[in-house]
């Protein structure tokens, strides 16, 4: 049996966190009540060393790759801070589209919100996605998880400078993109890309 690659594994952990989403909207009760609480006990991992060691049992239970633990933990958190369905591939699928949807609506201070995040280094990027995050859940914007994973194992490495920076462009030229100019094809997006959402 082969083991699944690692793209396999980071699809996986953002699919339980897409079905902690659905569980909130469950009719079973049972299930409905568990998504609650897991998903409370992730949000509190951002305020301090205990409620993060509380969030550990969930996150490590996906089996994240060592290198990658913490880019997980943080996903997990910022993802109980916005729980959504799994967002259909879009031509703004990174988190630069995601503001630019904010952009449309507050204008200015989207822009500058956004200088801030882009201008991040890899220790304080965390903070200022929480916040992001945060004021995107008040706009009911949504943001592709699966994306996101992807590109702050990126950001976050201490050694991808380079890759760092093309994620950084990414997220600027999707920000900066006219809502009507075409997308040209990412190489490293299928071409159909599935819709299936978790149940």
């Amino acid at each position: 049996m082969t083991e699944p690659s690692l793209k396999d594994r980071r699809r996986a952990f953002t699919s339980y966190l897409y079905g902690l989403y659905h569980g909130l909207t469950s009719r079973d009760p049972v299930r409905a009540a568990e998504s609650r609480r897991v998903l409370a006990r992730l949000r509190r991992m951002f305020s301090g060393p205990r409620q993060e060691a509380d969030a550990y049992e969930f996150v490590f239970a996906q089996d994240p790759p060592r290198a990658e633990e913490e880019v997980w933990l943080l996903v997990a958190g910022l993802f109980a801070l916005h729980p959504q369905p799994r967002r259909h591939a879009s031509r703004r699928d990174s988190l630069g589209g995601s503001m630019a949807d904010l952009l449309a609506q507050r204008g200015f201070a989207a822009t500058r919100r956004f200088a801030d995040l882009v201008a991040r280094d890899r220790d304080g990027l965390p903070h200022h996605l929480r916040q992001t995050i945060r004021l995107l859940a008040s706009h009911d914007i949504r943001v592709d998880y699966d994306r996101l994973l992807d590109d702050l194992v990126v950001l976050l490495a201490a050694d991808r400078e380079e890759d760092a920076r093309r994620v950084r462009l990414r997220w600027a030229r999707e920000f900066h993109r006219p809502a009507t100019a075409p997308a040209p094809q990412d190489p490293s997006t299928p071409e159909h890309p599935s819709t299936a959402e978790t149940s």
